[in-house]
């Protein structure tokens, strides 16, 4: 019988919580942002006792013309992009390309998010706080990638990432790029996150409006 790392995100929370400095998190007040639904929900349970300020940072995947499960960029709802570029050359994809399909998801996929669960609003203004980045686990990193460029380009006062599991070549590049990384387990040869989970179920739009306070 295989073994899972984690029951579900409600473990998987619990064992993150394990890493952070919890009482730290509370007296500076950080902001808890969300780079996925999965990672909402695991905020959703990280947050029940410290009653942190969150958030959900939309972003859209832009994938290879011919496969639609390799991504090669994302876009972020400030319509900052972040590339894959080893991906981009190795399927001789055009540039033109990444930043028409970032536009097209743009206004197709992450404005409506922006008003289905955000009711319209802007992502709140980071500058001077202190922001945690949340996903429940990193295949390419995009979704980090993409949100720590977003966040650090409204000048916070400090940046840091939580994910229960991560690939060992991801951990790398975000690490100089923050100011820690809070992790349960590093993985040199990572399969895909939900492996990792006995129960990996989608989050549904009414717990999504329901986390988010929609």
């Amino acid at each position: 019988m295989k073994e899972y790392m984690f029951e579900n995100r409600e473990d998987a929370a619990r064992k993150l919580k394990e890493q952070l400095p919890v009482e730290q998190m509370k007296n500076e007040k950080w902001h808890l942002v969300a780079v996925s639904s999965g990672g909402l929900e695991i905020i959703h349970y990280l947050n029940t006792r410290m009653k942190l300020e969150t958030d959900f940072l939309f972003s859209a995947g832009i994938y290879a013309p011919k496969n639609s499960s390799c991504e090669l960029a994302r876009v972020s709802e400030f319509e900052e992009i972040v590339i894959n570029e080893k991906l981009v050359d190795a399927f001789d994809i055009t540039h033109d390309y990444i930043y028409g399909e970032a536009s097209r998801k743009y206004e197709d996929k992450i404005l409506s998010s922006v008003y289905q669960y955000r009711k319209g609003n802007h992502f709140k203004d980071m500058r001077g706080k202190i922001v945690m980045l949340i996903d429940e686990g990193a295949e390419s990193g995009l979704k980090l990638l993409g949100a720590i460029k977003t966040v650090l380009a409204m000048h916070p006062k400090a940046v840091y990432v939580a994910v229960p599991v991560i690939p060992e070549d991801i951990e790398e590049t975000l690490d100089p790029l923050v100011d820690e990384l809070f992790i349960v387990s590093t993985l040199r040869d990572y399969v895909d996150t939900k492996s990792y989970y006995k129960t990996f179920e989608n989050v549904s739009d009414e717990a999504l409006e329901a986390y988010l306070g929609a």
